[in-house]
């Protein structure tokens, strides 16, 4: 389409057209607070707190740290396995935050609490269907998930649903994956992107709460190095390729297959297999055991050491 759309910057107020994507048991307040202070936006995800009371004192932090050119915001799983999405949303809404991200799921209630309240809502989204249904309900942009995205990626490149998007919708694309440096950045909105939301390079930094370990496997390992599993929460996920993941196997057991194609018993399945694969990943992510499960993106192929997130910012400006 045509018309007019706003950026970014526009939207957020922020200085570089770049948002540190939301990642389940990476991203904290540290991280957000030195994403601000650089000029970026930057987003948790509301799951990162076990209670209500942590993520409300979560967003009273960051809303002291904001500085100009800076914004944050939160991710809210929005389908029937996060139970607490109703409070979430709530908490977010009432403390107010710069913007939400919606995945797995849809967006209306988010959209109807919080756009009103002067919170723009971003919807992931990995082709144009869902994206017009979004588009309708009156999200303020599309976050492009690709086939190079890490966690639960897109099937299409990064330039055909970044062009397709932007031809057939009428607001503004976010792409998400395979943002490695400034050159990705700028071949991303030279398609037509808006900006971009990047998450695995900010795995190694100084301020990530996961532990050594894992940040040293995404400067250990590449982009090849990247594989596709169904163990974590029954939806196809990428992480790194370490010996445990080679060990176990990165496709559902004959059985997990059988019961999910049970309709009756799908979604409580489902509902299950999320609940023990986030155990899992917290696990994994938190210390250095043999059971290494380590969510990530091809993007880590350019991450050579474990740096502070301004010096990671910089990279891409």
């Amino acid at each position: 389409m045509s018309t007019t759309k706003p950026t970014l910057n526009d939207l957020l107020g922020i200085t570089h057209p770049i948002i540190m994507a939301p990642m389940f048991l990476v991203s904290n307040v540290a991280m957000l607070k030195a994403g601000m202070e650089s000029g970026i936006a930057a987003c948790v995800p509301a799951l990162n707190y076990r209670t209500i009371e942590e993520l409300k004192a979560a967003i009273t932090e960051l809303k002291a740290a904001k500085v100009p050119g800076g914004a944050f915001g939160i991710n809210l799983i929005v389908n029937k396995s996060n139970m607490k999405y109703p409070a979430q949303l709530e908490a977010a809404c009432e403390l107010g935050v710069d913007f939400i991200i919606t995945s797995l799921g849809s967006p209306r209630m988010v959209i109807e609490k919080a756009k009103p309240k002067g919170i723009k809502v971003f919807c992931d989204v990995t082709d144009l269907s869902y994206s017009k249904k979004v588009e309708a309900m009156g999200c303020d942009a599309l976050v492009a998930v690709n086939n190079q995205a890490g966690g639960h990626r897109g099937n299409i490149a990064p330039e055909a649903l970044i062009k397709e998007l932007n031809e057939n919708c009428a607001i503004p694309v976010i792409t998400a994956g395979g943002v490695a440096n400034k050159s990705d950045l700028d071949r991303a909105m030279s398609y037509g992107a808006i900006g971009a939301s990047i998450g695995s390079p900010f795995i190694a930094s100084e301020e990530a709460p996961v532990s050594q370990e894992y940040k040293q496997a995404c400067v250990d390992y590449g982009a090849e190095d990247i594989v596709m599993t169904q163990k974590i929460s029954g939806t196809p996920c990428t992480v790194i390729n370490t010996p445990y993941v080679q060990k176990i196997g990165t496709k559902q057991t004959w059985l997990e297959g059988i019961l999910n194609k049970n309709k009756k018993l799908k979604k409580w399945v489902k509902a299950i297999r999320f609940a023990k694969g986030m155990r899992d990943t917290t696990k994994a992510a938190q210390g250095a055991t043999y059971k290494t499960v380590w969510v990530a993106g091809p993007s880590i192929e350019q991450t050579t050491a474990i740096e502070p997130v301004a010096t990671i910012i910089k990279k891409f400006i």
